[in-house]
């Protein structure tokens, strides 16, 4: 009906609208800057592995500029393991770019509170079979949810959850090492793996901790930070 189209195309004047301002504040002010990455082409440091959640986008939190970041989202920001098996495979096209062809210094996987992924991964009962492409994907990070639910068996479903996301950044660390290029890099000190965290209650970055495998304010690890 009418008004339900009026009201789409409000939706998507919105993000045009969006558009002219980006346009008019970042394009026109900062043309050579795009001009370079037209001519020279992209040369990014950093692979982000992140969420498809809308609300936790990388560029943002980071504040990065165009041509910093190549990003590749996913439900739950998972990195499966590597797998040659001729069928389509996105998330590991898109790190197989990223370190061998751009050759970026670090990936970065950043999982978030409340996480829609991992909640379904939590709350689907053990001994059920993955169901849809959501339960298969998201049953990358099973064993993460399991070790979860062995060591918090009292917990209640918020702590579980909260545990189990911090933990699938750890699963997903672990896979990446199974690429036996990112394994190479990263053992001649030419590729650097992190785990981030972001707490969309409280605002906060938690970083990992390769020393004590636990998480920790992203500005007690890396000191050199500005303050804002």
């Amino acid at each position: 009906n009418k008004p339900q189209r009026k009201k789409k195309m409000r939706e998507i004047d919105r993000l045009v609208t969006g558009f002219k301002s980006f346009r008019r504040e970042h394009f026109e002010e900062n043309r050579d800057t795009f001009r370079n990455l037209v001519e020279k082409g992209q040369a990014p440091k950093f692979l982000v592995i992140a969420c498809s959640d809308s609300r936790v986008d990388p560029a943002i939190i980071t504040q990065a500029a165009p041509g910093d970041l190549f990003v590749v989202r996913n439900v739950a920001n998972l990195v499966p393991p590597c797998e040659d098996d001729g069928h389509y495979h996105g998330t590991s096209a898109a790190i197989d770019y990223a370190v061998r062809h751009l050759k970026v210094r670090h990936i970065i996987v950043i999982g978030h509170a409340r996480c829609g992924g991992i909640k379904a991964l939590v709350e689907t009962p053990v001994d059920a079979a993955p169901e849809g492409f959501i339960g298969n994907w998201v049953s990358i990070a099973t064993a993460a949810r399991d070790k979860v639910l062995a060591e918090m068996p009292t917990a209640s479903l918020e702590e579980k959850i909260d545990a189990c996301e911090k933990e699938g950044i750890k699963s997903s660390l672990a896979n990446l090492m199974t690429f036996p290029w990112v394994a190479e890099k990263v053992s001649a000190g030419e590729l650097t793996l992190h785990g981030w965290y972001f707490d969309i209650t409280q605002g906060s970055l938690l970083a990992l901790d390769p020393q004590t495998d636990a998480f920790h304010p992203a500005e007690d690890l890396f000191p050199g930070a500005e303050t804002a």
